[in-house]
């Protein structure tokens, strides 16, 4: 574990959210590999990989963190470097110039072993503590959860916009989740192996919902 992060774990049952009473996950000790886009991210990358490894190491033996440096011109590679010494099963692929958000998260997806896959931006908007809440909610009938923004904290024509844009989004593609733009998912990584992305942009996202249906994914 990282210097100065203390691991506390808690049950989901402690969490925010308590989700209904399922029937466990295929097995008892997940096979995680968590990964995270990361572009001019120095201020916050570091606490939310510690925060992961803090995360990971109370409910798997068998995890990995990985982050994508996509072309950071800022302290990134420099705060990667130092964390991959104090981590050493640290993964970090490093891309010499800007990809793209979708290029990010190929790279992700294709560097991930383990059997189930997570990740979210590098920016640190979204909380990992919730990993265990989305691991309770990956039961046998699931293959894909997807988060949802619960809260926020912009200016009322902001949240207006956005929830415009969701319900928009959502109908035209036909999308089977609410929150297509929430970049907070853990899927099975044999989904992943059926299907093959070719976005380099934000729209990876809605790639990654449709091919992931049209291979037989169930959603949560």
């Amino acid at each position: 574990m990282a210097p100065g992060v203390q691991a506390v774990c808690a049950s989901p049952t402690q969490l925010s959210y308590s989700p209904r009473p399922m029937q466990p996950t295929r097995g008892t000790r997940p096979s995680i590999s968590a990964f995270f886009p990361c572009y001019n991210d120095e201020s916050t990358i570091a606490g939310l990989v510690r925060e992961t490894d803090a995360q990971l190491r109370c409910l798997t033996g068998d995890y990995e963190i990985i982050v994508v440096n996509d072309g950071s011109r800022d302290r990134s590679a420099a705060v990667l470097a130092g964390l991959a010494q104090e981590l050493p099963g640290l993964k970090v692929v490093t891309h010499p110039v800007n990809r793209g958000y979708g290029g990010a998260l190929r790279s992700g997806f294709a560097a991930a072993t383990k059997d189930l896959v997570f990740y979210t931006d590098g920016d640190g908007q979204y909380d990992v503590k919730e990993i265990p809440i989305m691991l309770a909610l990956l039961v046998d009938d699931t293959d894909f959860v997807n988060g949802m923004k619960m809260s926020r904290s912009d200016p009322a024509y902001r949240v207006f916009i956005g929830n415009l844009h969701k319900f928009v989004t959502r109908w035209a593609f036909w999308l089977p989740i609410d929150d297509v733009d929430c970049d907070y998912r853990l899927i099975r990584r044999s989904v992943l192996q059926r299907i093959t992305l070719h976005s380099n942009s934000g729209s990876i996202c809605v790639e990654l919902v449709k091919r992931a249906e049209r291979a037989g994914a169930r959603f949560r």
